[in-house]
């Protein structure tokens, strides 16, 4: 790709001056093409000659950037199907199911939602860091099911990350817990980071971690009486997005996940514990129910909802019964 620097953009830092230019392109990414030998100022003859300083002053002139084929990705595509909300050529939109991991790793090497995204969008990839993946910008629990959205191309990617980063994104999650949080809406704010007591479990810290705010909603109750409900229906906003967040938040208000294996400490009452069994119900009751941000690309404003799915579903008929 060739473009002419020109104006105030000529006697600035060169990668600085570049990454305007071509701005599909990171300024890292621009010093790494430049390290590379792929990043050329033009000549009055209109030879290519290599720009490898980035520090250096711009000069006025035609620069031309090579950019090589994206190098694969290391996980594998695996044809998994999935449930797109919204594609094109920047970023997808997906309904991750319960059960998916989003990236391979120890004990779930393969069928992530990396590996079936690599499958689906294939060529349409034009590369995050000039290798053929998906970028990831935010995660679900491999057990937490819901809407989710991943960058196709590098300006996506670093929109999409600088969105998140600054918490411009709309995102509410629909939880099924024990008993019912006290007061029935309001806003959590903690410290979350590893236990000191066990390192696979996050918890609320009083000092160090990371600030963690959750806003949350009692939607509906079930079962007991009005003071004393069994379990609740709960919607979470995010305000930022902690690994583990609204499960340990929800623990810490004495109203953990149903089904959850690491924070759901004691049992629920016995007809709940009963619906659990009878559906098979076997993960945190706990589904992103919507996306909402602006394209990072287009300026289009975006936002997505889905459902229930069936399993969690499940679980709300059989509590509405009781």
């Amino acid at each position: 790709m060739t473009a002419e620097l020109s104006g105030d953009l000529v006697g600035q830092r060169l990668d600085k001056a570049l990454a305007v230019l071509f701005d599909e392109l990171s300024r890292a990414r621009l010093q790494a093409l430049m390290a590379e030998g792929r990043v050329f100022r033009l000549d009055a003859d209109g030879e290519p000659r290599p720009v490898t300083n980035g520090s250096a002053k711009a000069q006025a002139g035609d620069y031309l950037v090579v950019e090589p084929p994206p190098a694969p990705a290391i996980p594998q595509p695996e044809a998994i199907p999935l449930s797109v909300l919204y594609e094109d050529a920047h970023l997808i939109v997906v309904d991750k199911p319960a059960g998916m991991a989003v990236h391979p790793a120890p004990g779930s090497e393969t069928g992530t939602l990396v590996n079936a995204l690599l499958a689906h969008c294939g060529d349409s990839l034009s590369g995050v860091g000039g290798v053929a993946r998906p970028g990831i910008v935010h995660r679900l629990d491999k057990e937490t099911s819901g809407v989710m959205v991943a960058a196709k191309s590098d300006a996506a990617h670093r929109g999409l990350s600088a969105l998140f980063a600054t918490h411009d994104i709309d995102r509410m999650y629909v939880a099924l817990v024990r008993g019912a949080p006290q007061p029935s809406s309001g806003t959590i704010e903690t410290r979350l980071g590893r236990s000191p007591h066990d390192r696979k479990k996050m918890a609320v810290l009083k000092s160090g971690g990371r600030e963690a705010t959750t806003h949350y909603r009692v939607e509906r109750t079930f079962g007991g009486d009005g003071a004393k409900p069994l379990a609740a229906r709960v919607s979470c906003r995010l305000e930022t997005g902690r690994t583990h967040q609204i499960r340990v938040h929800m623990a810490s208000k004495g109203s953990p996940c149903l089904g959850d294996p690491i924070y759901g400490a004691g049992a629920p009452a016995a007809p709940v514990k009963a619906v659990l069994t009878e559906t098979a119900f076997a993960r945190q009751a706990l589904h992103a129910a919507l996306l909402g941000f602006v394209h990072p690309v287009t300026g289009q404003t975006l936002r997505f909802e889905t459902p229930l799915p069936p399993d969690m579903a499940a679980v709300e008929a059989g509590l509405e019964a009781l």
